[in-house]
């Protein structure tokens, strides 16, 4: 069975990781979820917790196996690294090598081979911003796939690119680099 490590930011699309995890569970595809506390504050680790059937994990300091550390362990077990929803703050981190809380640590602990994929929501001013672009253009380049977001009417109510693409697509892209043939 393939492994998942599905890391939830702090945008108002953090309600949407519940039915992320519940079809990748159909799809038998194992889950292991990463939140930031901002991301707690949109949805309860309890909700993800029941529907992944796994601990949640909010804190890097939180180590629950004295023999082991614990985002390294998630890392080594991760077949495809998932953050969704990327939030502006959070892709900024990832494309310069922070490992402050329990999402990037884990992030900057996978092996190379590990599939890494973004989803990114945000404002449209945010993700438009050429610091945000080129953030994303630099994750690209250290092998990053980028799942664009949708263009709609966003929940601050100005209408332009930055909401989170819809389950469907993130579950095509992800089935489709999970199982893409290494040759």
């Amino acid at each position: 069975m393939k492994h998942i490590t599905l890391a939830v930011t702090g945008s108002i699309a953090a309600y949407k990781a519940a039915d992320l995890t519940s079809q990748f569970t159909k799809n038998n595809l194992d889950v292991t979820v990463l939140m930031s506390s901002a991301a707690t504050n949109f949805i309860p680790p309890l909700t993800l917790q029941v529907l992944s059937k796994h601990i949640v994990h909010t804190d890097v300091m939180d180590e629950p196996a004295p023999n082991k550390v614990n985002h390294i362990e998630i890392a080594k077990q991760t077949d495809l690294f998932l953050v969704a929803p990327a939030t502006a703050n959070t892709i900024a981190k990832l494309a310069n090598g922070f490992a402050d809380n329990m999402i990037t640590s884990t992030a900057l602990a996978l092996p190379t081979t590990v599939k890494k994929v973004l989803a990114p929501a945000m404002n449209t001013k945010m993700y438009e911003n050429p610091i945000t672009q080129d953030n994303l253009s630099k994750l690209e380049k250290y092998g990053w796939h980028i799942i664009q977001p949708r263009e709609t009417i966003l929940a601050c109510g100005d209408k332009g690119i930055g909401a989170l693409a819809s389950v469907e697509t993130i579950m095509e892209k992800v089935k489709e680099i999970i199982y893409e043939e290494t040759i």
